[in-house]
Order: structure tokens, then C-alpha cells, then sequence
């Protein structure tokens, strides 16, 4: 079992940033997973907002946060990074992360951190 642990949540104003971080205690090589950062907030299903590759060369964005927000990975300390800037009212949510745990080239987002909460004020 791998465990995910985000942290880096809190209150922040319109157009302020945020960084979170997910750090992972895992048996198998943290490189070996794809990562992901995902948000929800209550009565909304979970979205996707970033993702990065096992070697941290690929990332990809929600359409909504391009240009604002930040994926990264540092595997040597086995922890993946969200760098949100520009925060608006509408990034309010629980943000989790997710490892890929697919072998065969179809993403499946097999483990999942408890998640941390962002509430950005207008």
C-alpha cells in the first residue's frame, strides 16, 4: 500500500498563491508512478488539474489552470509540487494527488492522499 500525504493547504485572498506538496512512503521506486493533482469541492465529482510523468519531462494542465499553476516532482525526495498562482474564488476546493498505478500505458489513478483544503476569498 502506498501512502499519499498532501500538505500546503490553506486561506489565501484573490490573486495570491499557494504551494502544496504530496510526499509519498512508498516500497516501490516513487519514479515508477505518474503523478497527478485532482480537486473537489461538496456535491461535485473530483476533476483533474495537473499530471506529470515519471520523469517529470510531461505535464499536462486542467484547461482552467494553465498558465496559473504549476506541476512539478522532486523524486530523490519522493514528492510531487503544485505551485498555484493567480488563485481566484473558483480554485476553492479539497485538493488531492494521485499515483499512476497502470503498467500498461491506460492511466489508472490507484492511490489517492487524504487531500488538503484551499479556500481562496474574494
Amino acid at each position: 500500500q502506498v501512502q499519499l500525504v498532501e500538505s500546503g493547504g490553506g486561506s489565501v485572498q484573490a490573486g495570491g498563491f499557494l504551494s502544496l506538496s504530496c510526499t509519498t512512503s512508498s516500497g516501490r521506486s516513487f519514479s515508477s508512478y505518474a503523478m497527478g493533482w485532482f480537486r473537489q469541492v461538496p456535491g461535485k465529482e473530483r476533476r483533474f488539474v495537473a499530471g506529470i510523468s515519471r520523469s517529470g519531462s510531461v505535464t499536462d494542465y486542467a484547461d482552467s489552470v494553465k498558465g496559473r499553476f504549476t506541476i512539478s516532482r522532486d523524486n530523490a525526495k519522493n514528492t510531487v509540487y503544485l505551485q498555484m498562482n493567480s488563485l481566484k474564488p473558483e480554485d476553492t476546493a479539497v485538493y488531492h494527488c494521485a499515483a499512476d498505478t497502470s503498467t500498461s500505458g491506460n492511466i489508472n489513478w490507484g492511490y489517492w492522499g487524504q487531500g488538503t483544503q484551499v479556500t481562496v476569498s474574494s
